[in-house]
């Protein structure tokens, strides 16, 4: 039986672990200033302060992660960086800890976080143990810009280049080379790069990279093409190609890729 919730008024002494969830609302950017000043206070009196996705936000109202590294969901990682700049956003870790500070990238990463815990406090057996028990890893491959398309979601300011992502996704079998991308948006190879730099924090090889990657997971997700055939339309060299390109931009190979997010949608034949 579940025990009775407590009010945050009535909760007294030190606190081992303090954990803020996040959820609708947590980012909303208007907070009880009671409630706020209350996460500041009990912080100094707990051994550890975690926050679960949104829940940065919280932690980050509060004062507590001006200086600390920090990671939340990834659709909120350049909201949090925008509206908190003492705090620097680390969007791909799926966790992560700076000093007694703890911080999960979504909902289920701080399950990953939780098993980390556990980790620390009693071991690697017991947590493996439970890991195994919830049928999940007990330390996740990769960081969460697996589970996200973030190119496609960043506000690109430039509107030249928002128009060249458009053209490169239509040719990504061409050789996208620099000099044929600053050809093409009008500049200098030069003023190009430093372009694509302060607009996607990428240089153009990265961009380029981060392009195919995405292509090939929208296809991965939604068809049963294999991975050569997927390669060669998004413009790699060749299936090696793409797994190392997979590996060095989301931290895992694009067979580990599919074996998580393959549609396994069975179509009936048509008659």
């Amino acid at each position: 039986m579940l025990a009775d919730a407590t009010p945050i008024v009535d909760v007294q002494g030190p606190i081992d672990t303090l954990v803020i969830a996040g959820g609708p609302g947590a980012e909303c950017g208007t907070y009880d200033p009671n409630f706020i000043n209350w996460i500041a206070k009990v912080a100094t009196q707990s051994r550890r302060v975690a926050s679960i996705c949104t829940g940065a936000f919280l932690l980050a109202e509060a004062g507590l992660l001006n200086g600390k590294q920090a990671v939340t969901h990834w659709r909120f990682c350049d909201r949090l960086a925008r509206e908190y700049p003492k705090v620097i956003v680390r969007p791909e870790p799926i966790y992560l800890r700076d000093g007694a500070i703890y911080t999960s990238a979504g909902i289920t990463a701080g399950i990953d976080l939780s098993l980390a815990l556990v980790e620390e406090d009693h071991g690697h057996e017991t947590a493996l143990k439970i890991a195994r028990f919830l049928v999940m890893f007990l330390v996740r491959p990769g960081g969460q810009a697996q589970y996200s398309h973030m190119l496609s979601r960043q506000a690109i300011s430039s509107r030249p280049l928002r128009e060249l992502q458009v053209w490169m996704l239509e040719h990504l079998r061409e050789d996208l080379t620099i000099e044929q991308l600053s050809e093409r948006i009008g500049m200098s190879a030069r003023h190009f790069s430093r372009v694509c730099l302060r607009e996607t924090g990428m240089n153009p090889g990265q961009f380029v990279d981060r392009m195919r990657v995405e292509a090939a997971q929208q296809i991965i997700e939604s068809s049963s093409r294999g991975l050569k055939e997927i390669a060669d339309s998004c413009g790699f060299k060749s299936a090696d190609a793409m797994r190392r390109t997979f590996l060095r931009v989301l931290g895992i190979t694009a067979a580990e890729y599919a074996s998580r997010f393959k549609s396994t949608l069975v179509r009936a034949p048509v008659s």
